[in-house]
């Protein structure tokens, strides 16, 4: 018995000595020293590069296109004729109005002239008179049908796109051709509704592309949409571009609209901040800090209280670390 009493005691001892070693050894941290940079608040918007002064060509009735430009890329002016669609039905209707037109008009002139030796009646006259206006009206609205089958330029510029080739047939919906200048461009965007109050015309905007990664692309957001879009729950912004950049139109891109900027402001990671308060390394050990932050990224986020440039701030925080821990730190990878 008392051996066994010896053995359990020294159980006790080494299970204690074990707990108070693990209670206070030091536990493995990576730091990121509070540093000084620039916050901004921004609000995010998508949308795709375009023309600020551009139009479509779309043709109004459903027929075959027998002749195109084929001038992508080309200038033009307005008017040019871009394509034509088969007009051999329309020619054959016109033709035959024309006919009639003829025919009418001569007998017209034949009855104003028996009027004249009171062979004819008035009545007869001018029934002939109201039937040659509507010929010539129908011939009006037949030319216009006619001509409605040749696309034309609508403003001058250069043939942005042509989508369609001779053989195909286009109708009303479908876009044959994107005609505009190149120059100046624009971004339209969306913004979600809740974000658009904090936003406003002449802000800076930071615009992202996957195809220039590693490059700042600035614009600057110029209108707001008076009128959202109850549906999508968001409002249409048109962001100008310089003259010098780089996207190309129909490109696709993320905005950042700046709507407030700190210079030279405190800058922490913004996940070391949890609940209000932030671990940093004091004497070796963890000290809990009460942390007001100003401006909150994705990554890093301003400090108004709490902390100062230089504190060792701990990220990640090891679970189950707690005030006044003693903590080793480790080099970052």
């Amino acid at each position: 018995m008392p051996r066994f009493r010896i053995i359990v005691l020294a159980g006790l001892v080494l299970a204690g000595a074990a707990l108070v070693w693990l209670q206070w050894r030091p536990v493995p941290v990576r730091v990121i020293a509070v540093g000084r940079g620039d916050a901004a608040e921004v609000v995010y918007a998508t949308g795709a590069v375009e023309p600020v002064r551009w139009a479509k060509v779309i043709p109004l009735q459903r027929k075959r296109l027998v002749e195109i430009c084929g001038c992508e890329g080309e200038a033009v002016t307005q008017g040019t004729v871009l394509a034509r669609q088969d007009s051999a039905e329309e020619r054959a209707v016109l033709a035959e109005i024309e006919a009639r037109l003829e025919r009418l008009e001569a007998d017209r002139r034949r009855l104003v002239g028996l009027l004249e030796r009171n062979a004819a009646s008035l009545t007869a006259v001018e029934q002939a008179v109201t039937a040659v206006q509507e010929a010539a009206a129908r011939i009006a609205a037949a030319r216009e049908r006619f001509e409605a089958l040749t696309l034309r330029a609508p403003i001058d510029g250069v043939v942005l796109r042509q989508d369609f080739f001779v053989g195909e047939i286009v109708g009303p919906g479908d876009v044959v051709f994107w005609v505009g200048p190149p120059k100046p461009l624009r971004i339209v965007a969306e913004v979600n509704e809740e974000d658009v109050a904090r936003i406003a015309p002449g802000r800076r905007v930071l615009i992202r592309n996957d195809a220039f990664a590693g490059r700042v692309l600035e614009g600057v957001l110029r209108t707001i949409t008076p009128k959202g879009d109850p549906v999508s729950k968001t409002f249409r912004v048109h962001i100008e571009l310089p003259d010098d950049t780089p996207l190309m139109i129909g490109m696709s891109v993320e905005a950042n609209v700046v709507a407030r900027e700190v210079k030279n402001a405190v800058l922490v990671p913004a996940d070391a901040v949890i609940d209000g308060a932030a671990y940093v390394v004091r004497d070796d050990k963890a000290a809990l800090v009460p942390v007001k932050l100003g401006i909150r990224g994705s990554r890093m986020a301003e400090v108004l209280e709490g902390l100062a440039e230089g504190d060792r701030v701990i990220t990640p925080v090891p679970e189950g670390l707690t005030a006044g821990r003693r903590v080793r730190v480790e080099p970052r990878p």
